[in-house]
């Protein structure tokens, strides 16, 4: 249905633009067009990012779906849209070419966007690797606010996998910085919310997460 309904309005503006003389027309049809760009780019954009993480084999097409749909979000002016397209991008920087400083402002940006409509889950997706920036930088215990209140965030919208995701994040910086019980117990805690929803691949974090800290690390 979704499919029938844009190719049936941009086939009714290009008639009125072409038979009609309808000036309007073409603009009319460029926002459906791009209203359907948009979200495709980033669900491309972020099928290129899963397969980077399986496969550790950069594709430079990932960034340029990100800062597309960031492009047509923000010319649509849809706010939750830009802010979920440029975490996006942020991630590629950070987790793609390791630079978390280049990524920072992308985050930034996101976070406050998505707060100015109340989008929890984009902001704890931003203010999750606002933290994983802060911890590459040497800075815990900021990283340890940013993360704790990812999982808050994500408690809060009942998402559940991704409090999981989180509570793993807080285990390995509580490893880091020689707290080994609080660790193991942030994992216990994920592991028991993974279990609840199905979150086999968190699961198998929570194991290896399991063997970072037992391996003496922290």
């Amino acid at each position: 249905m979704w499919e029938q309904d844009w190719i049936g309005q941009t086939g009714e503006l290009f008639e009125a633009a072409m038979f009609r003389g309808d000036a309007t027309a073409l603009d009319r049809s460029d926002d459906v067009l791009d209203a359907v760009e948009a979200p495709l780019a980033l669900a491309r954009g972020k099928v290129l990012h899963v397969r980077f993480l399986d496969d550790r084999e950069e594709n430079a097409e990932e960034l340029a779906l990100f800062e597309r749909a960031t492009e047509l979000y923000r010319r649509l002016g849809d706010v939750p849209g830009e802010a979920d397209a440029l975490f996006w991008v942020g991630c590629w920087y950070q987790v793609v070419k390791g630079d978390g400083a280049v990524g920072r402002p992308y985050f930034e940006r996101s976070y406050e966007l998505a707060r100015t409509v109340g989008d929890r889950r984009t902001m704890s997706y931003a203010v999750r690797h606002l933290g994983f920036a802060d911890r590459e930088a040497g800075r815990f215990e900021r990283a340890r606010e940013r993360l704790a209140e990812s999982v808050a965030l994500r408690r809060e919208i009942g998402f559940r996998e991704g409090e999981a995701a989180g509570l793993v994040a807080l285990a390995y910086l509580a490893a880091e910085t020689a707290e080994r019980e609080a660790g193991y117990r942030y994992l216990d805690e994920a592991e028991a919310v993974a279990e609840s929803c199905g979150a086999h691949a968190v699961s198998r974090w929570v194991d290896e997460a399991r063997g970072f800290i037992g391996g003496g690390q922290g």
